[in-house]
């Protein structure tokens, strides 16, 4: 493995969820370990499941993994951390500013920026010179800081006073608050990220052309911010072996195949590793000893073992949104999980059984609006350009808030608007002008905002609460976009996600932080399953029998109802193909 050549002291691996990159640290550590070293392994992913991986409790002090001399492990808790730091933030004024004023405090500190921004206040301590970590050689870190997060921390200071003078928008500034005492620490912290001597920076990914787009975006940003030592990981690529006699298995092969030529140019210039899918779930040390070795394949009497289980399809799902004869269905999830797909599928059968539809989509990938724009009389599409839409809204808030702000308060907003967030809402506002079409008609949304901003648009955007206010007690009907979205008669939440451990893990956070807003998921739909197709490939049977349990999690604990799509051979593009996925008629 080319990362693992001459390592520095600080590895970084990162990447969206799903893609392996917990099961490759750990694997990392060990090797290690197990080659003399002294390592320390750190994970800050919320998502966290390095102790079940390694079978012992782990929890936010440094833990030895007894298995393995040499090694270590420490799991900050995220959540745990952004409740402390939003406690030392709200603590001092509760009671002395109004209610409202704490309540909007405290909203602007839940999202996903505070959380981040929490785990980086616990960690830094980590990548200074301490007493803490001083008898380490290595030390793994399980998720990187965003380059976002970074360039906050490299900001001048002054962050309070900024919000408190309602300079900032809906965003992601709030958790900077209280941080000017140890500006210091992470000035030092900021600079062990750059130091290429001391740090590299490992982006896992996937042969999925989606994925790669998105770890490209990750290289750039954090190179633009001067973390250039990078390497990348392509995970789970299936062996050629397993096509040789399962067409799904050679199917895959050929879409990895075609995604690998493709690979984004800012990706081809970086040292890259390629690491084999594997038949065994990646837990337990034993397993993870393997992950960067030809691991031994599943036996011949493995597929036949037979695969039971409830398979609920998405047609049924669509019977029952259909139902109601109009509405606004919205798909949600974590990138990658193909809740376009879905979204497109759901529309086009509603469509085919005469309903009328809009489908709208934020999705990059406008071949698949074009395909749907022929075909089908009762289906209208609309794509919304996220980057027009974002640079809208930035500039709306620049000429509005940020015209009056000095040098440096027009920095700090600039910089705020960079946010994940700023897209989020932008995107969410453009989307707002057509849910009113879901009185007459199907609306289908795809690429919807995350709970925590729609929170920040309900507690922070004047217009839900102007609204209500104005009306006051006349009898005049009004819906805002908000309301709408938390009536459950009117609104149908779709929860996307895969058969596997982090996505599901995801996926449930989701639905936590939609019922924080008031909103109902109504159904969940597992996308690409193994276990629902017919294959024949020894090593994706297996894949298939691990997947159950995640499927079970699903269907017994977070789901009210739920559909399984099965992994399909054809990349479900245009619409015979989309009717086939909806209708479930395309099973291998």
């Amino acid at each position: 493995m080319k990362f693992l050549e001459q390592p520095p002291r600080f590895l970084f691996f990162t990447g969206k969820g799903g893609v392996g990159k917990t099961s490759i640290a750990c694997a990392t550590a060990i090797l290690l370990a197990e080659s003399g070293k002294r390592v320390l392994l750190v994970s800050t992913d919320p998502a966290s499941n390095v102790g079940q991986v390694f079978g012992i409790v782990i929890g936010n002090t440094i833990t030895p993994v007894p298995k393995v001399p040499g090694l270590a492990a420490l799991e900050i808790d995220p959540q745990a951390a952004a409740q402390l730091y939003r406690d030392r933030i709200v603590g001092p004024v509760r009671g002395i500013l109004p209610d409202a004023v704490v309540n909007g405090i405290e909203e602007q500190l839940s999202g996903a920026c505070t959380t981040e921004i929490a785990a980086f206040d616990e960690f830094t301590a980590l990548l200074i010179d301490s007493p803490l970590t001083a008898d380490y050689e290595h030390i793994i870190f399980d998720t990187a800081p965003t380059g976002h997060t970074i360039r906050l921390l490299q900001l001048p200071g002054a962050w309070s006073g900024f919000l408190e003078d309602g300079k900032g928008d809906a965003s992601c500034l709030g958790p900077l608050a209280g941080l000017e005492k140890q500006r210091k620490q992470y000035k030092a912290a900021v600079d062990a990220l750059a130091n290429q001597n001391r740090t590299r920076l490992i982006l896992v990914t996937r042969a999925q052309q989606s994925t790669l787009r998105e770890v490209a975006r990750t290289h750039e940003e954090l190179a633009d911010i001067g973390i250039k030592q990078q390497h990348l990981v392509i995970n789970g690529i299936l062996p050629k072996s397993e096509a040789k006699t399962d067409a799904l298995a050679a199917a895959i092969c050929q879409r990895e195949q075609a995604s690998l030529d493709a690979i984004p140019e800012a990706l081809k210039m970086l040292p890259q590793d390629q690491i084999a899918l594997k038949p065994f779930d990646l837990v337990g040390i034993d397993a993870l000893r393997h992950l960067f070795a030809n691991a031994p394949q599943p036996t011949q009497a493995a597929k036949d073992l037979p695969i039971e289980f409830s398979k609920p399809t998405l047609s049924e799902l669509v019977n029952g949104i259909a139902n109601d004869g109009h509405g606004l269905v919205m798909l949600m999830g974590k990138g990658g999980v193909g809740k376009t797909t879905i979204a497109a599928a759901i529309a086009v059968e509603l469509a085919h059984r005469g309903l009328p539809v809009h489908l709208t989509t934020s999705d990059p990938a406008a071949h698949l609006t074009e395909t749907l724009n022929t075909g089908l009389d009762n289906l209208t599409v609309s794509r919304i350009d996220p980057h027009a839409e974002t640079e809208r809204y930035r500039q709306h808030v620049l000429d509005t808030k940020g015209a009056k702000l000095d040098a440096q308060g027009r920095a700090l907003l600039e910089e705020d608007l960079r946010s994940p967030c700023t897209e989020e809402i932008a995107v969410f506002q453009a989307f707002s002008r057509i849910i009113r079409e879901a009185g007459r008609k199907f609306v289908v949304m795809d690429t919807a905002p995350t709970g925590h901003t729609l929170l920040l648009l309900d507690a922070t955007g004047a217009y839900h609460r102007e609204v209500t206010r104005q009306m006051g007690n006349t009898t005049l009907h009004f819906t805002t976009p908000m309301m709408q979205l938390q009536d459950t008669q009117q609104t149908k939440v779709l929860i996307v996600t895969l058969a596997e451990k982090t996505p599901v893990l995801e996926a449930a956070n989701l639905q936590t932080d939609l019922r924080r807003a008031g909103i109902e998921p109504w159904a969940w739909v597992i996308n690409n399953s193994v276990a629902a197709t017919a294959t024949s490939s020894p090593l994706l049977h297996q894949r298939a029998i691990n997947e159950l349990h995640e499927i079970n999690t699903i269907a017994n604990q977070h789901a009210k109802r739920y559909a399984v799509v099965p992994l399909l051979k054809n990349e479900p593009v245009g619409v015979n193909r989309l009717l086939e996925l909806a209708s479930n008629s395309a099973l291998n």
